[in-house]
C-alpha cells in the first residue's frame, strides 16, 4: 500500500497538458452504447487485493452477478494506468471499471466529459447507499469534489506507539499537542527514539504538518490553500512547519533521518527501538505479522493526532486516504453492472476482512470471522469517524508534491527554515 501512495504522484505527468484533448476527444458517443458484455475492470497490477476480493465475490456472493455479466481483470504497471485510461477514454471505450488517476485530476476531467458515473446517485437508486462508511464518502468527496470512485481500500491514519515503553516511563497516551511533545521530551532523556519516520521518503514527515496544520486551522484548511483562499506563506501555517521542524531541532526523530526509507522506520518501531510511528492502517499487514512485530501487536496501541490548543480542528477528524480507487464508466452502465455494484456494496465490507484482513470503505454488513485486536480498532475508529482529512500533498500539482517530500528532511534536520519550506511549495502551487 505504501508503495500505491508514494508513486501515485508521478503517474500523472501528463494529465494537466492533456485535460483539453482529453475533453474534446471524450465528446462523441459511446462505443459501448451501454451494452456492456462484461463486468470489465483495469487495474495496476501490484492491487492484488482488490482483484482477489472480487474474484472471490464472483464465486461466492455475486455469483449470479457474475453469470449474468462475467468479471473480466486487466492489470498493468502502475505508471501506465494513467495512460492507459486516457487513451480509452478518447476512444469511448472505458471499461466498465477502472483505477482513478494518481491524482484526483483526471478523474475530474473524465467527469466533466460524462465519462464517470455518479456513485452517489447510483448507490442510492440501487438502494445501498447506507452500506458506505461516512468517513470514506467524505475522504472521496474531499479528493474528487462528489463521491464517483469505489472505496475498495479505505486506510486512516495516526500516531502507533509501543504501549509497554509507555507504561515503562509513567507515559499517559497524550491527549493534545503539548502533551505529546511532553512525553518525547521524557523519552528522549530516557536515551529512546521518541519517532520513527522515513524521511528519505519525505511523506511520512509532511503528514506530521497537515496534522498540526488541520488540529491548528480545521479540516477545511488545505482546501483554502488549493482554492487559492489561504496560502502556505501564511503564518498559520509555516507555525505548523515549525512544530514539527522543532521535533526534529530537539533530536525526538533520532539520528540520520533523512536516510532513513519506509522499511527501515517500520522495523524501528516493530523492533522496540521507537516509542512512537506516525502511519497509516495499511501498516495492520506489519504489526499483525509475528515475524515482523517483535514487540508483540498486543504492544501496540493506535492514537489520533492530538488537538492543539484553542485550535479549530479536533482530534476525531481522521487523515484517511482511499488507496488508488476504482472509477465507473457512465457509458457502459447497464442494470447488470448495477447488479454487480449493489452486491458489491453489500458483501465486500465484510469479505475483505474475512478473506484478507484489510479495512475497505464499505460497511461491513456480513462475517468478518474474527479480527485481529487492532484491524478491529482500526474498523472502529473509521465506523465512528464522521469527517475525514486529506494528507498533506493530496491536493497538491506533482512538482509540488516532489518539493515538498524532498524537503521534508531538510526541514527536521535544520537545514531549511520552516519559512523557506512552505515558501518553495507555495511557489509550485502558484505556478502550477
Amino acid at each position: 500500500m505504501h508503495k500505491t501512495l508514494r508513486t501515485r504522484h508521478i503517474a500523472l505527468l501528463a494529465t494537466v497538458a492533456t485535460a483539453s484533448l482529453l475533453l474534446s476527444a471524450c465528446g462523441g458517443g459511446s462505443a459501448s452504447g451501454g451494452s456492456a458484455k462484461a463486468f470489465t475492470l483495469t487495474i495496476n497490477d501490484d492491487n492484488h487485493i482488490v482483484q482477489q476480493e472480487l474474484t472471490a465475490l464472483g464465486k461466492g456472493s455475486c455469483a449470479s452477478q457474475n453469470k449474468a455479466l462475467p468479471l473480466k481483470i486487466q492489470t498493468l504497471p502502475i505508471g501506465n494506468v494513467d495512460q492507459k485510461v486516457q487513451l480509452l477514454a478518447g476512444q469511448n471505450a472505458l471499461p466498465v471499471q477502472f483505477a482513478a488517476g494518481g491524482t484526483p485530476q483526471l478523474t475530474k476531467t473524465l467527469d466533466k466529459a460524462g465519462q464517470v458515473l455518479d456513485l452517489e446517485k447510483t448507490l442510492k437508486d440501487l438502494g445501498v447507499w447506507n452500506d458506505i462508511q461516512p468517513a470514506a464518502v467524505k475522504t472521496v468527496e474531499n479528493l474528487y469534489g462528489k463521491f464517483n470512485v469505489m472505496p475498495y481500500q479505505f486506510n486512516i491514519e495516526g500516531i502507533w506507539y509501543n504501549k509497554k515503553v509507555f507504561a515503562d516511563h509513567g507515559i499517559a497516551v497524550p491527549a493534545t499537542y503539548d502533551q505529546l511533545v511532553a512525553a518525547a521530551a521524557k523519552l528522549k532523556g530516557a536515551d529512546v527514539t521518541a519517532f520513527s519516520a522515513a524521511g528519505k521518503d519525505g511523506w511520512p514527515l509532511t503528514r506530521l504538518v497537515s496534522g498540526y496544520i488541520y488540529r491548528e486551522l480545521g479540516p477545511d484548511a488545505l482546501q483554502a490553500v488549493a482554492d487559492g483562499k489561504a496560502k502556505l506563506t501564511d503564518p498559520a501555517y509555516v507555525k505548523a512547519a515549525q512544530a514539527i521542524a522543532d521535533l526534529g531541532k530537539a533530536g525526538y526523530f533520532g539520528k540520520g533521518v533523512g536516510s532513513i526509507d519506509y522499511d527501515t522506520a517500520a522495523q524501528q518501531f516493530l523492533t522496540g527501538k521507537a516509542a512512537m510511528y506516525y502511519m497509516g492502517s495499511w501498516a495492520l499487514g506489519d504489526f499483525n505479522d509475528k515475524t515482523k512485530n517483535k514487540i508483540g501487536a498486543d504492544n501496540v496501541g493506535f492514537m489520533p493526532f492530538p488537538a492543539v490548543a484553542g485550535g479549530k480542528g479536533s482530534a476525531d477528524q481522521i487523515p484517511a486516504n482511499v488507496g488508488l480507487p476504482v472509477a465507473v464508466s457512465a457509458k457502459s452502465y447497464t442494470p447488470e453492472v448495477g447488479d454487480w455494484l449493489s452486491c458489491i456494496s453489500k458483501n465486500y465490507g465484510a469479505a475483505s476482512l474475512k478473506d484478507q484482513g484489510t479495512v475497505s470503505g464499505f460497511k461491513p454488513g456480513g462475517d468478518t470471522g474474527t479480527l485481529p485486536a487492532l484491524t478491529q480498532t482500526v474498523q472502529d475508529t473509521i465506523t465512528k469517524t464522521k469527517t475525514s482529512t486529506l494528507w498533506f500533498e493530496a491536493l497538491f500539482n506533482t512538482k509540488a508534491t516532489e518539493t515538498s517530500q524532498t524537503n521534508a528532511a531538510p526541514l527536521v534536520n535544520g537545514s531549511l527554515s520552516a519559512k523557506d519550506f512552505m515558501q518553495k511549495i507555495q511557489a509550485d502551487l502558484d505556478n502550477g
